[in-house]
């Protein structure tokens, strides 16, 4: 087994415990909410979820560095960086909608190569690796389950008038100055839908959604995503076009309907 394929496997084994983790806090009523200095929502599940794999990672590579959304960064010496996001779609978790996912990354050099997403309340996990292709799993219960895996992979749809696009929050596109695209997006005969946050760039990648578009973005959101939609056959970039992690928004396509998806958000 290769030194990438051993970090991927860790990746899987961490984010599925933590899945377990954010699922004791899923739906209880006494879920305390914070809110951070940018004031988006915080919960317990979100600290403890990224100190349980800020721990699992310092036993098992403790010379990687690590950036997280919750905790201070920490510096490494490997030439291995880890991404950290314990719960993408925090709204949705808070709100009791199960389509928050844990997400971990991993970057060598200056290339994301390992992308890990789990989705402990839908039941269902995407991970990808470079070169080692893009997997899904349904009917995940839990961290400890065996896990039935087939590939990943983007549709084939060709035709805007087709397709289904999603998207998150419409008051990114405002951020971002782009809230003309959405007329645009809606006018274009595209079957639009809203399953927000990461959620939306697994239904792309596992070919149940032809384009995602996020206008505000993390690092630590896009870092997973990108090995998994590319490593599915698909697409991911910026808003403008350019295939990165560190983009302020994102656009996930099967490839065939990315130019035009951008062409949409450009008007």
């Amino acid at each position: 087994m290769t030194e990438l394929e051993e970090r991927l496997q860790l990746a899987v084994a961490i984010a599925r415990e933590v899945g377990d983790l954010t699922m004791r806090y899923f739906r209880t009523t006494d879920l305390v909410v914070e809110r951070k200095a940018d004031d988006s929502p915080v919960t317990r599940a979100d600290k403890e979820g990224e100190l349980l794999m800020r721990e699992r990672l310092a036993t098992a590579c403790p010379d990687d560095a690590i950036i997280g959304e919750e905790h201070d960064d920490k510096p490494g010496t490997s030439g291995y960086q880890w991404y950290l996001d314990p719960i993408d779609g925090t709204h949705s978790f808070v709100h009791g909608v199960p389509l928050f996912g844990n997400m971990m990354a991993l970057e060598q050099g200056d290339a994301p190569v390992v992308g890990v997403l789990v989705f402990p309340a839908a039941r269902e996990l995407v991970y990808a690796g470079a070169g080692l292709g893009a997997w899904w799993a349904t009917d995940v219960v839990d961290g400890s389950s065996a896990l039935d895996v087939r590939r990943a992979r983007v549709s084939t749809t060709a035709s805007v008038q087709a397709a289904a696009f999603s998207t998150t929050g419409l008051e990114g596109y405002d951020e971002a100055g782009r809230v003309d695209a959405l007329a645009r997006i809606a006018a274009s005969g595209a079957t639009t839908r809203a399953w927000s946050d990461c959620y939306g760039h697994l239904l792309v990648a596992t070919g149940r959604v032809d384009v995602m578009i996020d206008a505000a973005m993390n690092v630590w959101d896009n870092a997973p995503l990108m090995p998994i939609v590319t490593e599915a056959d698909g697409r991911f970039t910026d808003l403008d076009g350019v295939a990165t992690i560190h983009g302020s928004g994102a656009v996930s396509s099967n490839g065939l309907l990315h130019d035009a998806a951008l062409a949409l958000l450009r008007g």
